[in-house]
């Protein structure tokens, strides 16, 4: 048994990826249904650029460095 346990590192990478592409498109759609500056627009702007970075570093994270560390 590894250090973590018995994680599914494939499943958390496939779920962290759809997370990610879940908050861009939320983000980008709501963000283009808002017009003008609001607290709301800038974060959906904010949530857009969080799923960018999700949807990146989870499956970098749970499918590459996490299982090299076990």
């Amino acid at each position: 048994m590894g250090r973590y346990g018995s994680l599914d590192y494939p499943t958390f990478a496939k779920r962290g990826f759809l997370l990610g592409v879940a908050m861009f498109l939320g983000g980008a759609l709501g963000a283009s249904l808002i017009h003008g500056p609001s607290t709301l627009h800038t974060l959906l702007i904010d949530m857009e650029a969080l799923g960018i970075l999700v949807g990146l570093f989870a499956p970098l994270v749970f499918g590459v460095v996490m299982p090299l560390t076990e």
